[in-house]
């Protein structure tokens, strides 16, 4: 299914439904940050998606983190929860959803890269090489929070 993110657009669409979905943020032993390219709308992401009934936000990290790259991760901490109504998702199949995005920390416990029908590609990049992604505005917000050492605080909105 396509996927096309609007910021702070006045021409989006309304919104008509809000789903809770996870993040997580994993960095290797030397500071590299594992990131995803997403095949619904060709950008770089953390690895995430939505939760599913009868699960808790851990394991929809544990589980979207696995799905999407092939790693196993165990989840240490809070990043933040993000739901900029500025930020509006739409979906090929009508679904028009504000973001409510829960990021979390991870670390790596296994597993071997591979992608995914949601990845085409799965790499470890240096922080200070995030530039020169194509990245959406609101998960460059919430990876610069993720890697920020003198964050002490999660973000909430």
């Amino acid at each position: 299914m396509a996927r096309y993110d609007y910021f702070d657009d006045p021409a989006a669409p309304p919104v008509n439904s809000v789903v809770p979905s996870v993040t997580v943020a994993v960095r290797d032993d030397v500071g590299r940050l594992l990131l995803i390219h997403r095949t619904d709308n060709d950008l770089w992401a953390l690895p995430g998606g939505g939760i599913d009934p009868g699960e808790t936000v851990r394991q929809a990290g544990v589980r979207e983190t696995e799905e999407e790259t092939g790693y196993r991760v165990r989840i240490t901490g809070l990043v933040g929860i993000y739901t900029d109504p500025r930020h509006v998702i739409v979906y090929s199949d009508g679904e028009v959803r504000a973001q409510f995005s829960i990021c979390m920390r991870g670390t790596l416990t296994g597993g071997v890269a591979r992608t995914s029908a949601e990845s085409s590609e799965v790499v470890w990049q240096q922080v200070d090489r995030l530039g020169d992604l194509a990245i959406h505005p609101s998960m460059r917000l919430r990876i610069a929070h993720a890697v920020d050492p003198t964050r002490t605080e999660p973000y909430l909105t």
